[in-house]
């Protein structure tokens, strides 16, 4: 199996649709949730800008149900840029993990790769995808999964698995058990043979049949478990690796780095914090440096948007990420916050543990804070697209839904 220099890898990247991303409002009214920036990149440039690094890799495909106008200016600056295709492939209908894979199989086959990476873009990690790559192709199997080490309380949120302590091997997966099972999740990165197709087609295949059998079987009628999954929707945890487990054909890879999911905004706010460390190492020119001379005093990891415009007063950081056109004004102080497109901070107002939406304002001795509770309902304060805070008002734990104007101070408040 070594890796010849001629075998060629793409890379799938889920980003899912429209009618999920619910619990990432009021953000995803505005952008889909692939594209909202992490530490100043769109979500989905983290996993792409990682696959970079796979040694001959042919082709990035983004999968999923957002219209493709929605991303057709990113995937084409992107492509540009790392000098890789990359092309979104738009799903009619919710196929499931595994079923969006199968349903574009004749596409993503196209450069005969032998290997197919698939990531899911709402995680967040340093995506060691070579590392995996090697270790997959030494342990000869159909697959290998990204794992890591959460602690038993959380573990029960994610695909727990069990695997030999010596070999890897995936002896047990069991999606979201009832009862402890093991302290190693399934991260959603992984990277297969294209024997995962046949895989994919036969658990469709035997769903055809037990449908048909269905027909027969009032027993199985009571049975809700199974009852009304369409033939073409697999799923890739509970209905691939959970039966291929203990059969010589899964294979983890543990990674020692951060690993989180992004469903929430506060999440989005604690990876973006995550993201922006990481680029020490790996994006160290994206880093802002200011000692309050010519632009602001920068404190630990913060990313400022060459057209964004600080003032040499302002005090900026840690984990503090700014886009494009944004304002920062005199005295001003910002603290483990994402600041969007357009926004304008005026002087001396404070912004700690929030986002603060496309174009919205927040006036002269203002402050917006949440209480940095990353998975809390109100622990980050979030500001919606062109919110206005008033001069002087004090916005604390709260949601403001777009367009609003705040002229009176507000707290624990979800203002619609």
């Amino acid at each position: 199996m070594g890796g010849s220099s001629d075998e060629k890898v793409v890379a799938v990247i889920m980003v899912g649709g429209p009618t999920k991303g619910t619990r990432f409002r009021p953000l995803s009214l505005n952008i889909p949730k692939p594209l909202f920036p992490l530490a100043g990149q769109p979500m989905v440039h983290h996993p792409i800008s990682a696959c970079k690094r796979i040694p001959n890799l042919a082709q990035i495909y983004l999968v999923g149900f957002y219209e493709e106008r929605e991303f057709a200016l990113y995937v084409s600056s992107i492509s540009n840029e790392l000098k890789v295709p990359v092309r979104y492939l738009k799903e009619d209908k919710p196929h499931g993990s595994a079923g969006c894979l199968y349903n574009f199989r004749d596409i993503i086959m196209e450069d005969s790769p032998s290997q197919i990476f698939l990531l899911n873009c709402d995680v967040c990690c340093s995506f060691p995808l070579p590392e995996m790559l090697e270790a997959h192709r030494k342990n000869g199997g159909m697959g290998t999964l990204l794992v890591s080490k959460v602690s038993a309380e959380s573990a029960s949120q994610f695909g727990e698995l069990v695997a030999d302590p010596v070999t890897n091997e995936v002896l047990h997966y069991t999606e979201r058990p009832e009862t402890f099972v093991s302290d190693r999740i399934n991260c959603g990165v992984y990277v297969f043979t294209p024997e995962i197709f046949a895989a994919i087609q036969s658990v469709s295949r035997n769903r055809k049949d037990s449908a048909n059998l269905r027909r027969v079987s009032s027993f199985e009628a009571l049975q809700s478990a199974t009852k009304s999954l369409p033939s073409g929707f697999v799923r890739l945890d509970q209905d691939i690796l959970t039966p291929l487990a203990g059969k010589k054909q899964l294979y983890t890879y543990e990674t020692m780095d951060f690993w989180e999911q992004i469903k929430t905004p506060g999440m989005s706010l604690k990876c973006s914090g995550l993201y922006l460390h990481q680029f020490r190492v790996t994006s160290p020119h994206l880093l802002s440096s200011g000692d309050g001379t010519k632009s602001a005093t920068i404190i630990g990891d913060v990313y400022i948007h060459p057209s964004a415009k600080t003032h040499p007063t302002a005090k900026i950081g840690p984990n503090v990420s700014i886009s494009a056109n944004a304002r920062v004004g005199a005295g001003a102080r910002l603290i483990n916050c994402i600041i969007l497109d357009d926004v304008e901070i005026k002087e001396n107002a404070v912004v700690i543990h929030s986002i603060v939406g496309w174009k919205s304002s927040i006036g002269k001795w203002s402050r917006v804070q949440g209480e940095g509770e990353y998975n809390a309902k109100l622990g980050i304060t979030i500001l919606g697209e062109s919110v206005t805070v008033e001069d002087e008002v004090v916005v604390i734990k709260s949601i403001v839904l777009p367009n609003k104007t705040l002229n009176v101070s507000v707290q624990e408040e979800i203002i619609l």
